[in-house]
């Protein structure tokens, strides 16, 4: 037997064990304060990252480059996934959560500037819309920056097109609270690693004005770029 699964199966023995109690009151529903959309990348602990070990506390969704957009023959809908529990639980908060070095966000980045390879139709499918939305953000970028650094202000972009989409689908009620936030693991933001800093909330990314409107986050209000 693989070790990685025996000792995945060891790490679900002390999880049940510590958890025993912790479905009561969600076995047969749930009803989830926020939905989070964080990028599949393994360096991104989707519960731990916000300290939840409430089940039905958080409904989680991972993707490549924390995509909310879902590719049909009719054009981009929001993700089904997303929108379940805004539709159907009650959620109204959505976080969409970037963070610094996106593979996703790199693809595209290279793409869009020449320097690229093919990647296999799966994960060309998941970059599309990603690619389509960075285009404009990438000709905004100053000339002189390094590629990591386009590629974290790219993040930024990502994640604010996403929260846009969000906010503009007819899919998704007005009193849903949208944020957005980028979960830092490479020292980019100051701070810990391991934050979440928050860019944007319900489209607005000024961190002046955000600091004043919700004064109780101020401290975790940053941005690397305005554009």
């Amino acid at each position: 037997m693989d070790n990685v699964i025996v000792d995945m199966l060891a790490g679900n023995q002390r999880h049940a064990a510590e958890f025993q109690s912790r479905f009561d009151d969600v076995q047969n529903a749930q009803h989830p304060d926020a939905v989070t959309v964080c990028c599949a990348d393994s360096r991104v602990l989707q519960d731990e990252l916000w300290a939840n070990t409430d089940p039905g506390s958080i409904f989680t969704c991972a993707n490549i480059g924390n995509r909310v957009i879902q590719r049909t023959p009719d054009g981009d809908v929001v993700s089904g996934d997303v929108l379940y529990p805004i539709e159907h639980t009650g959620t109204e908060t959505a976080v969409v959560v970037g963070h610094t070095g996106c593979g996703a966000v790199t693809a595209a980045y290279r793409d869009l500037t020449g320097d690229t390879g093919a990647e296999p139709p799966g994960i060309a499918h998941s970059l599309t819309p990603i690619r389509t939305r960075l285009a404009a953000g990438v000709d905004l970028l100053p000339a002189d920056l390094s590629e990591s650094a386009a590629i974290n202000r790219l993040v930024e972009y990502n994640v604010d097109q996403q929260v846009q989409f969000l906010l503009e689908s007819d899919r998704v009620d007005d009193a849903v609270s949208v944020v957005g936030a980028v979960y830092d693991f490479q020292d980019v933001y100051p701070g810990s690693r391991g934050e979440a800093h928050v860019i944007n909330v319900d489209g607005e990314t000024d961190p002046s004005t955000l600091r004043e409107q919700a004064p109780e986050i101020a401290s975790r209000i940053t941005r690397l770029w305005s554009y």
